[in-house]
């Protein structure tokens, strides 16, 4: 799977590019007999409230035939908002397989 990998307001290092690339690699037992039109990931850092501090926004764009699906994470570190990423696609993705799989056996 290619992913697109986006940054705005900071650095996409080979790190950070790499991280994304191995996490994003570990959903593909859930991917096996789906088939993925486009995957765009971005990361964004933004400037949080009075007391905030940096806040880092992850967001990942699974195109799949007649669907899309979104996930989007807010974190006040970049790897932890990957990291939700992740895991939250996963849960997104075995739902929409079992409600492809309910569609067929209604037939």
């Amino acid at each position: 799977m290619k992913i697109k990998i986006k940054a705005s307001k900071i650095e996409l290092t080979a790190a950070i590019e790499n991280y994304i690339n191995e996490k994003i690699s570990m959903l593909g037992k859930y991917l096996k007999k789906v088939d993925i039109l486009n995957c765009d990931f971005e990361i964004e850092k933004s400037i949080g409230g009075q007391n905030k501090g940096d806040i880092f926004r992850a967001e990942i764009n699974l195109e799949m035939p007649g669907e899309i699906l979104r996930v989007k994470k807010t974190e006040s570190d970049l790897y932890k908002a990957i990291d939700k990423v992740k895991d939250h696609l996963a849960e997104v993705i075995k739902k929409y397989k079992e409600k492809k799989i309910d569609k067929r056996r209604k037939g």
